[in-house]
């Protein structure tokens, strides 16, 4: 092994960067790659979704709605889910997703009330409906919004 073996490893080295239009020797010159003639081969060429002038595809298709940027995606579970938990649990937004109860917390969890509760527990999550507050603490338990 020395200085004048090295190279790089097989497919590790592209490169897009050669020099265009520099003659016919170059394997890349006179018409640059741009074929003969017509639009794509000059300067100015349309832009992505450019339909020659016929109504563009994203223009002749009706806009419904629109999207509020504001918005907070808030996963929603039931107090029944709650019934796995030990009596006493302080039941965080950490835990349900350490048990599997929720995956992907957005912006936030809501406890809804269907379903029954018969273990005490303190749940601590960003927001919880009327009826899943009574349940909760109809149970021995609280409820605390953080």
């Amino acid at each position: 092994m020395d200085l004048s073996n090295l190279h790089a490893a097989e497919g590790s080295k592209q490169s897009n960067n050669f020099r265009r239009g520099r003659g016919h020797g170059s394997g890349n010159g006179k018409t640059a790659g741009k074929g003969h003639k017509g639009q794509k081969a000059r300067s100015g060429a349309p832009r992505i979704g450019f339909e020659g002038g016929q109504m563009p595809l994203y223009r002749r298709i009706p806009k419904r709605g629109f999207t509020n940027r504001n918005t907070k995606d808030i996963v929603a579970i039931n107090v029944s889910a709650l019934e796995r938990f030990d009596n006493g649990t302080d039941v965080t937004v950490e835990m349900l997703i350490e048990s599997g109860v929720i995956k992907n917390p957005q912006d936030g969890v809501k406890i809804l009330g269907k379903g029954e509760l018969t273990k005490k527990l303190n749940v601590k999550v960003n927001a919880v409906s009327e009826s899943a507050k009574a349940k909760i603490e109809a149970a021995g338990g609280t409820c605390e919004v953080i």
